[in-house]
């Protein structure tokens, strides 16, 4: 972020206050003052919390994700955290905490599709399913590593990615259907979740 140059930082921050705002329209406003201390404290921080998601990630585009999530959050509950002696030590520690679970989820994921794909130079034919699998969202990627690689059963993968037996099963169903247009293979017809 070295290379970001202040005018760059101000339209990215004034979109993501934007963005943040179009997110919690559904949440009563924040009154009147509470309101512009919000928006003074977004323009004030927004920077510094990114920088420090972009520390733990490594990823521009990430770390704003992790910022807008983690102001996202304070946003819902400014009426309390604005109390706190350092709000800004709050929304840092949440964006941390999003940051570290983002690159778990990588890490994960790399060793997952590491063990289960064999190097390149083993892998034949099968190279147009790797870079398939490539570019499958990391859960997909991650439900079918574990569904139809280590031949683990949803319930087990629901577990394992820490969500319902249903999402499972959705991940799975959509990473079929997915491969099977990147692969330029029909699907099949009835084709359910499993």
């Amino acid at each position: 972020m070295a290379g970001v140059c202040l005018t760059d930082m101000s339209l990215v921050i004034g979109r993501r206050l934007a963005h943040t705002a179009a997110i919690v329209h559904e949440r009563p406003a924040i009154p009147g003052q509470a309101a512009i201390d919000y928006a003074a404290f977004f323009r004030a921080e927004f920077a510094a919390v990114t920088r420090t998601a972009y520390l733990v990630l490594h990823d521009r585009d990430a770390a704003e994700d992790i910022a807008q999530d983690a102001f996202t959050q304070l946003h819902l509950h400014w009426a309390k955290i604005s109390t706190y002696e350092r709000p800004d030590a709050w929304v840092r520690r949440v964006a941390i905490r999003l940051a570290v679970r983002t690159v778990r989820r990588h890490r994960l994921l790399d060793t997952l599709l590491g063990r289960l794909v064999p190097p390149r130079e083993e892998q034949g034919g099968d190279l147009d399913l790797a870079d398939a699998l490539r570019r499958l969202p990391p859960q997909q990627r991650a439900a079918v590593a574990l569904h139809y690689y280590e031949d683990r059963p949803l319930a087990e993968v629901a577990q394992i990615l820490n969500c319902s037996h249903a999402t499972a099963k959705v991940h799975v169903f959509k990473a079929r259907r997915r491969l099977a247009t990147l692969l330029g293979e029909p699907a099949e017809e009835g084709d359910h979740a499993p």
